[in-house]
């Protein structure tokens, strides 16, 4: 069925931070919701970019050599294989598109930071 994605409705459903929900499906890709506060482990997807996209507050993407800080409206791609970390010292509500098959945490060890595949919002 085709209806609109109240983004605000879907994001208010989300209970916990660092685990990203399925919003939506496309050509092979996730658009995942995602609430933030902290700072998430180093990591890196081999075979995957990543796209952040912050619907509310601030946020940030950290690499060894920089720090990429973003608003609202505002949106990074980490190139696959690049490690990095992203961060928010206060809540901050974030779309993520990657490929359904790729795991949240990419090459770090699995912990609760990593999310189960494939839930919904």
């Amino acid at each position: 069925m085709t209806r609109a994605i109240d983004l605000d409705e879907k994001f208010a459903a989300i209970t916990e931070h660092w685990r990203p929900k399925v919003a939506a499906q496309m050509n092979g890709q996730d658009l995942r919701l995602v609430k933030v506060q902290g700072v998430f482990p180093w990591h890196r997807h081999a075979e995957a970019e990543e796209m952040f996209l912050v619907w509310k507050g601030r946020f940030r993407v950290e690499f060894r050599d920089h720090v990429v800080e973003m608003g609202p409206g505002q949106m990074l791609v980490v190139p696959r294989g690049v490690e990095h970390r992203t961060a928010a010292d206060e809540e901050a509500l974030v779309l993520i598109f990657e490929p359904t098959e790729v795991i949240n945490t990419g090459d770090a060890p699995i912990s609760e930071y990593t999310a189960p595949r494939g839930v919904a919002v």
